[in-house]
């Protein structure tokens, strides 16, 4: 006889992770979703292997998230834009980091992705993100 999990431990669907994202994002102060401009976000369930070649990552569960474009400290109006900018979230990596750690909500999780991906888009650094955490 098989049994079925019950919807809640399930793990959320690539749809369902979409929407904890677009939560994450409608939290975030109107201001700075404003300086943001045109950033689009994605969720895929891993990076592709031509972003971890980009990274020189090998594991594609060691990342969570990719911010692709040209930060606002090197972007110029005359340049030319062809692309938005955009940042992606890796649902099966997130997943993996949340479970192990147990000690915040998914949901919560998604948007400290998601705001240090947001980072990048500003030109911060890994070391500034992880400075500004520390010090908060």
């Amino acid at each position: 006889m098989t049994r079925s999990l019950p919807h809640d431990l399930l793990p959320p669907s690539l749809e369902d992770f979409e929407a904890l994202a677009g939560g994450a994002w409608e939290g975030l102060p109107d201001g700075f979703r404003k300086m943001c401009g045109r950033v689009e976000i994605f969720v895929a369930d891993f990076a592709d292997g031509e972003t971890l070649d980009a990274l020189g990552m090998a594991d594609a569960f060691e990342l969570t998230g990719v911010y692709i474009g040209v930060d606002l400290a090197r972007k110029s109006v005359i340049d030319p834009s062809p692309e938005p900018d955009r940042v992606f979230l890796f649902r099966r990596p997130i997943l993996d980091e949340w479970a192990e750690r147990g000690d915040i909500p998914l949901g919560e999780l998604i948007a400290h992705v998601l705001v240090h991906e947001i980072g990048h888009h500003f030109g911060l650094s890994d070391e500034d993100m992880h400075r500004i955490e520390d010090e908060g």
